[in-house]
C-alpha cells in the first residue's frame, strides 16, 4: 500500500512537470521557434502558449527589435591606392524567425563579415577625395548589398553608418595643407576682389562729385550770368527813367536854370576832388570864372538839344 501511495505521487508529480514545462510565456516583440520531434512545428509571438511537453520543444528564441552592431575598424584601399582605417555601425532586424534559425548559423555575425567586405569592395571603387565626399552613396551601396544576401537569412538590414574614416598621417598632413593652401587662395582673391570693388567705388565717388561740381559751376555760372543780365537791365532801365524825368524837367518852367545850378555844383566838386588827390594841380586860365564855365556848359546844352530838336523835324 505504502509503494502505490509512492508511484501515484510520482506520477502526478510528473503530470504537474509535464504542464508547467508545456506552459509557454513569450515576451513581446520575441519569437519562439518550436520544433517538434526534431523538426520545426511552429513559431510562436508574444503571449501565453501551451506546447506538448517532450514531444514539442522550443529550439530558436528571436527578438524582433531593431539591433545595432558596430562594425570593427578594418584596412581598405582606395581607388587610386590609399590605405583608410573605417569602422561604422550596422543595423538589423530579424523578420523572418524560421529563415534566421535555418537559413545561417549566426545571421548577425554573417551579416557583420559581409558588411565588411561590401565595405572594402565598395570603398575601392572610389578615390581618396571622393571618399569622403560620398559617404551617403556608400552607406547605400552596402546596405543594399546586405539586403540581397540577408533575405535568404529572415534578416533586414534597416541601414548602414560609417563611423570614421581614418587616412594615414602623411596623408593628413598633405590634406591639411591643401586645405590651408584653398582657404588662403580664397581669402586672397576675396581680398583681391574687395580692393578691386573699392577702386571702384572710389572711382565712382570721384566722378560723381566732379560731375555734381561741374553742374554746381554751370549753374552757379547761369545764376551769376542771369543775375548780372537783370542787374544791367534794371540799371539801364534806372538810367532811362532818370533821364526822362530828367528831360521832363528840363523842359519845365525854370528847368534850364536848374541844369546851370547842376553843373556849377558838379564843376565845384571836380575841382574839390582834384585838389584832394594830389598837391600839383593843372588849372585852365579862368578857373575861378565859374558863371563862364556855366555858361560855356549851357551853351553846349542848348546847342545839343537845338540839334535834336531840327533832327526830329
Amino acid at each position: 500500500m505504502h509503494d502505490a501511495n509512492i508511484f501515484y505521487i510520482a506520477i502526478f508529480a510528473v503530470i504537474i512537470i509535464a504542464i508547467f514545462k508545456g506552459i509557454k510565456l513569450v515576451p513581446q516583440q520575441q519569437v519562439f521557434v518550436v520544433e517538434r520531434l526534431g523538426r520545426f512545428s511552429r513559431t510562436l509571438e508574444g503571449g501565453l502558449y501551451f506546447i506538448v511537453p517532450f514531444i514539442d520543444s522550443v529550439r530558436y528564441k528571436h527578438t524582433l527589435k531593431e539591433d545595432a552592431i558596430e562594425i570593427r575598424s578594418q584596412s581598405a584601399i582606395t581607388k587610386d591606392n590609399v590605405t583608410l582605417e573605417i569602422d561604422g555601425v550596422l543595423y538589423l532586424k530579424i523578420i523572418d524567425p524560421k529563415l534566421a534559425s535555418y537559413g545561417v548559423e549566426n545571421p548577425y555575425f554573417a551579416l557583420t563579415q559581409l558588411a565588411q567586405t561590401t565595405m572594402r569592395s565598395e570603398i575601392g571603387k572610389l578615390d581618396l577625395d571622393r571618399t569622403f565626399e560620398e559617404r551617403s552613396s556608400l552607406n547605400a551601396n552596402i546596405v543594399e548589398a546586405l539586403n540581397e544576401a540577408s533575405q535568404r537569412w529572415g534578416v533586414q538590414c534597416l541601414r548602414y553608418e560609417i563611423k570614421d574614416i581614418n587616412p594615414p598621417q602623411s596623408i593628413l598632413k598633405s590634406m591639411e595643407q591643401q586645405v590651408t593652401a584653398e582657404r588662403t587662395k580664397r581669402a586672397q582673391i576675396l581680398d583681391s576682389e574687395g580692393s578691386r570693388q573699392a577702386k571702384i567705388n572710389v572711382a565712382e565717388g570721384d566722378k560723381a562729385e566732379k560731375v555734381l561740381a561741374s553742374e554746381g559751376a554751370k549753374i552757379d555760372q547761369i545764376n551769376r550770368a542771369e543775375g548780372e543780365a537783370k542787374a544791367i537791365i534794371m540799371v539801364a532801365e534806372a538810367t532811362a527813367q532818370g533821364i526822362e524825368k530828367v528831360a521832363q524837367t528840363i523842359q519845365k518852367t525854370g528847368g534850364s536854370d536848374a541844369v546851370a545850378l547842376k553843373l556849377a555844383e558838379k564843376y565845384i566838386e571836380a575841382f574839390g576832388k582834384l585838389a584832394q588827390q594830389s598837391t600839383t594841380v593843372l588849372l585852365p586860365s579862368n578857373a575861378g570864372d565859374i558863371s563862364g564855365f556855366v555858361a560855356q556848359a549851357m551853351t553846349v546844352f542848348e546847342n545839343i538839344k537845338a540839334s535834336k530838336t531840327h533832327g526830329v523835324k
